[in-house]
């Protein structure tokens, strides 16, 4: 098993104070220029900003706002999305933007509006939304 140690209490001198600067999350340089990625699926939305470098400066899902189930796809749940992000990144900016859009979600539009409506310069709105060239073969239509 080995040998047990005791262990010895250090002196209960004057304890100093230290002050601690805690940084917020994001970056705390100015970034001119970025990218907006709305991931708008079926199921949720995701949207991340990089910066010139794709570097992430911010990011927010509907999951992670605490939207659950079917109310994570809504345009409701992207436009709280956007404005989580736009929350993160007021600061340090970007403030000139390239919206680029993928998926065929509920939370496209709304997520374009809310940046667009937020006083960013929208520079490009690029949809890449990937389009099979006769892949396999897609599931059925659901009939509710």
């Amino acid at each position: 098993m080995g040998k047990k140690k005791v262990v010895q209490k250090i002196g209960d001198g004057p304890k100093e104070e230290v002050a601690v600067t805690k940084t917020s999350g994001g970056s705390s340089r100015k970034v001119e220029n970025g990218t907006v990625y709305v991931n708008a699926s079926y199921n949720n939305t995701v949207i991340t900003v990089t910066d010139a470098g794709g570097n992430v400066l911010a990011w927010s899902s509907a999951g992670a706002l605490g939207f659950t189930g079917p109310k994570k796809a809504t345009p409701f749940a992207a436009a709280k999305v956007a404005a989580a992000v736009i929350e993160k990144i007021k600061k340090s900016g970007p403030f000139n933007i390239s919206i680029v859009v993928k998926g065929i979600g509920g939370g496209r539009d709304s997520a374009v509006r809310t940046f667009s409506g937020q006083g960013f310069n929208v520079l490009s709105v690029r949809d890449a939304t990937p389009i099979p060239h006769n892949g396999p073969r897609p599931p059925k239509v659901r009939r509710i």
